[in-house]
C-alpha cells in the first residue's frame, strides 16, 4: 500500500482534481482516505436520484469516502453548513474548493479496479481485478 497526499487550493474542483491525481500517478486502485477542506457550493447526486442537487453556500467536510480507478472515482461525502447542519451524497464535478483541502489517498498494488455500465443499477460499478492477471 502506497500513500498519496497533495494540498488543494482554493477553487480547485474536488472531484476533478482527485481524478487528475489519480491519472498523473497512474493509480491503479485507489481509496480516499480523508479530506480535510471545505466548499464553496457543492454539487451532489442523492441516493437513487440520477438528477443533481446544487448547493449554494459554505460548506466543511465531515465525512468523505470512495474508489479510484483510472477510469472514474465514485466518492460519497457528507458536510455541514454554517448552522452544522449535515448533507450527504455522491460526490459531483463542481464542488469547489473554499480555501484549500487535504487530500490523502491510498493505492493498493495488489488489484486494477475499473468502471463499467451496470444494466441493472443503471450506474458505471466497480470492477476489480487481481494486479497480477491484469497486466
Amino acid at each position: 500500500m502506497k500513500t498519496h497526499a497533495f494540498r488543494l487550493l482554493n477553487g480547485d474542483d474536488l472531484k476533478k482534481s482527485i481524478e487528475s491525481y489519480v491519472t498523473a500517478q497512474e493509480i491503479q486502485a485507489g481509496y480516499v482516505i480523508t479530506c480535510v477542506g471545505g466548499f464553496s457550493g457543492a454539487v451532489l447526486r442523492m441516493p437513487g436520484a440520477k438528477t443533481f442537487e446544487h448547493l449554494e453556500g459554505d460548506y466543511e467536510i465531515v465525512s468523505i469516502e470512495g474508489t479510484l480507478s483510472p477510469n472514474g472515482c465514485h466518492i460519497h461525502v457528507s458536510m455541514s453548513d454554517i448552522h452544522g447542519n449535515v448533507k450527504g451524497g455522491h460526490l459531483s464535478e463542481g464542488c469547489i474548493v473554499r480555501l484549500t483541502a487535504e487530500v490523502v489517498l491510498a493505492e493498493d498494488r495488489q488489484f486494477r479496479f475499473y468502471r463499467r455500465f451496470d444494466q441493472d443499477t443503471g450506474f458505471n460499478e466497480l470492477g476489480i481485478e487481481s494486479a497480477e492477471n491484469s497486466f
